[in-house]
């Protein structure tokens, strides 16, 4: 019942009827704080507190059960605003605290997600792996990180400029960057074992895809499947245009492959003298690593950190506009060598038979009456004799 109210409120919430999503949040609240004193976890399990932590970009939140008699009769979550540096640990330290205090707990057992490094007199501290004890656990984790979700989701109908920023600084934070990253570019290669090899460039502004400005690039000067080259042939038509035309550059830029791809990339940088002036970084493909020009050893961001999402979503992009570019040219290249060559058949006719038969396989096929009802009897004879001589 409560997921299905969540899903309501935020259509309404998507939808900027906030009057309606407030009234829905409501009723959540009152749902699952009365499922909360309801729920009757084990009798065995007794007196004991359950703490759990969800942190994000923009901050940390705990969520407090308190369990009698091995009912939940109390759930609270609460936002922290942790400090610089500090670490997951001394947040369980101040929430458990806090919490145990204001609601008079003397519960003489706590389960938390991880070792809080502290000891209270009186108070044993249990890190569960499985049971009724690690199903508390799991949630008051679901709790704690709803409640971010929700929270995030509110920010950005409200003050969506604040969200932005919010993950620009992360991304600066992450990535030891100068200035914000209002604009990245990402660059991605594809091609089927060496043939038709294109790159693709996607922007993001704000950390949103900005594909107006998405760029792709037939490359022309490498033979066979060489990506390094590749990259380096992309990287450098792409920057030599935008110095050549004036164009602003971009703060960040996102590489896509390994320690190579990253260093085809700093060659183009130091000829056209843009190293030191715009951030460059490889994301390797399987470990999502980062890479930074001249350091050995990679950097590996929080899994959680908004700052790899955005990374993640604009190497996806990349990707998904690259391979969509490589089909198109690849299957342009199959209609000229299949069809095309044959002399007499144009491009028209040659997509008349691949829309009708959808392949020169299909059309090998057909029968003959067919391929005249598609292009002619006359057009249709010079296909299946051509196609038959090229057997």
């Amino acid at each position: 019942m409560a997921n299905l109210l969540k899903d309501q409120m935020h259509i309404h919430a998507d939808a900027l009827e906030f009057e309606k999503a407030e009234v829905l949040r409501t009723r959540i609240e009152q749902l699952e704080r009365y499922q909360a004193r309801n729920t009757i976890v084990h009798a065995d399990i007794g007196d004991v507190d359950v703490f759990a932590l969800a942190i994000d970009a923009g901050g940390a939140c705990v969520n407090y059960l308190r369990v009698i008699d091995g009912a939940v009769v109390h759930g609270i979550t609460v936002e922290l605003k942790p400090k610089l540096e500090e670490t997951e640990a001394e947040l369980l330290q101040l929430a458990i605290a806090e919490l145990r205090e204001r609601f008079k707990s003397s519960a003489p057992e706590a389960i938390v997600p991880l070792d809080p490094g502290i000891e209270v007199p009186g108070l044993a501290f249990t890190i569960p792996q499985r049971g009724d004890k690690k199903a508390l656990l799991e949630l008051s984790e679901r709790n704690a990180k709803y409640f971010l979700l929700d929270k995030r989701k509110q920010e950005k109908l409200v003050d969506p400029e604040a969200a932005t920023n919010r993950i620009l600084e992360q991304l600066k934070q992450d990535l030891r960057l100068s200035e914000l990253p209002r604009h990245i570019e990402c660059f991605d290669n594809s091609n089927t074992q060496g043939t038709d090899p294109v790159s693709a460039c996607v922007v993001f502004k704000d950390a949103k895809p900005s594909k107006k400005d998405y760029r792709h690039f037939n490359i022309r000067t490498v033979q066979g499947p060489d990506d390094f080259a590749s990259m380096e042939e992309a990287v450098e038509r792409r920057y030599t245009r935008l110095i050549a035309e004036g164009e602003p550059l971009p703060q960040l830029v996102v590489i896509d492959g390994g320690k190579g791809q990253l260093h085809a990339a700093t060659n183009v940088f130091d000829r056209l003298g843009l190293r030191g002036k715009i951030a460059v970084v490889g994301i390797a493909k399987k470990l999502e690593e980062l890479y930074f020009p001249d350091d050995s050893v990679p950097l590996h961001i929080d899994k959680r950190s908004s700052s790899l999402k955005v990374i993640q979503h604009m190497r996806n992009e990349a990707h998904r506009f690259g391979i969509t570019h490589h089909r198109g040219k690849r299957s342009k290249r199959i209609i000229k060598t299949g069809l095309e060559s044959i002399a007499g058949i144009g491009p028209g006719t040659a997509q008349k038979l691949l829309t009708r038969f959808g392949s020169i396989k299909g059309i090998k096929e057909a029968m003959d009456e067919d391929v005249i009802a598609t292009v002619g009897a006359k057009k249709a004879e010079v296909v299946i004799k051509g196609l038959a001589q090229a057997n």
